[in-house]
């Protein structure tokens, strides 16, 4: 199979890779569709050890399967197994679990390429062809409805009447604010730098759109809810600024690894910080049957790229040239 390898810091080749192997249990799907995550940005400028060369990265993926009783389904892929045994798997909480496995890290290859293989049981049915691309986004989606849910459920007040902030208009931060408003929430920001990202951000349904310093910027103390979807020093400021005394935190995103929590004032003030990693292969589930039942809107704020420009694309994201909350390659 061609596929596009990590080979080095900023560096992607597009190869000739040995095919995957489905053991028992497993299927081989057929990528038709896997987007760029920040986590293969993190892993493509040398910051993740996790991920160490040469290795295929990849994990929002849909396709169909190839092979099997199965063969022809389309499908949309949880990356993300546990062990099904320790208390947080038997808890539904899989991705807790301390013996986790994610494709795009070893020991299982990921989907920037022709075929992966995974089991069966993380393999979502697609209803139809029309929605497969929208179908690769509810793997990033998912990590939105998470975070979406966890803080919601830490509130005192009815969801429709909470006012909310996302930081960070990437495809995490616009499905973070796509979901709350699924689930009833009714006044939503995203904070967004990026000028290119921001205009995309302004024409989609839903939230509201802003850089932080317009009229539609929320004051300080003002946010009952706030989801970082970013995870720098920075935007673990600004959380902390923006949530007012009693409010929460969810923190999805894995920018840096520390710096910008303000402890003194979430103790004075009672702020409730959750850290959220990923999602339970119910928050999967469920993030399916509302990108196919169109909760999520229509999902077009995409832009798709050839798995042979991968290199290209991986450069754009990284010098802030793209409008696109999402960029999903085509093997």
């Amino acid at each position: 199979m061609k596929a596009l390898v990590n080979t080095g810091v900023e560096t992607l080749e597009y190869l000739d890779h040995a095919d995957p192997v489905a053991i028992a249990g497993e299927e081989m799907v057929q990528v038709q569709y896997s987007g760029i995550c920040g986590s293969d940005m993190h892993a493509f400028l040398g910051h993740d050890a996790r991920r160490p060369t040469p290795i295929i990265l990849g994990h929002e993926a849909s396709g169909t399967i190839i092979g099997g009783p199965r063969d022809g389904t389309l499908v949309t892929i949880n990356p993300l197994n546990g062990c099904g045994t320790c208390p947080a798997c038997v808890a539904g909480k899989s991705n807790i679990c301390a013996d986790r496995q994610i494709i795009s890290m070893p020991p299982r290859p990921g989907a920037f390429a022709d075929l992966v293989a995974i089991p069966s049981d993380n393999l979502l049915v697609v209803p139809s062809r029309e929605l497969l691309k929208s179908a690769a986004l509810t793997e990033p989606l998912a990590c939105g409805w998470h975070a979406a849910r966890l803080g919601l459920r830490s509130q005192d007040a009815p969801v429709s009447g909470l006012k909310t902030v996302v930081l960070g208009g990437g495809a995490i931060g616009v499905g973070a604010a796509l979901c709350l408003r699924a689930m009833g929430v009714e006044d939503i920001t995203v904070i967004e730098v990026n000028p290119l990202r921001l205009e995309t951000l302004h024409s989609i349904a839903g939230f509201q759109a802003s850089d932080g310093k317009d009229v539609h910027a929320p004051a300080p103390s003002s946010a009952d809810f706030v989801i970082d979807g970013v995870g720098f020093v920075a935007t673990r400021a600004s959380a902390c600024e923006l949530v007012k005394p009693g409010g929460v935190i969810s923190h999805i995103g894995l920018g840096s690894g520390e710096g910008g929590v303000d402890v003194r004032r979430m103790t004075l003030q009672e702020i409730t910080f959750i850290g959220t990693y990923t999602y339970t292969a119910q928050d999967f589930r469920d993030t399916g049957a509302a990108i196919f039942a169109g909760l999520l809107g229509s999902l077009d704020w995409v832009e798709t790229r050839p798995l042979t420009e991968g290199q290209a694309a991986f450069d754009d994201i990284r010098n802030g040239r793209t409008a696109a909350p999402k960029i999903i390659l085509i093997p």
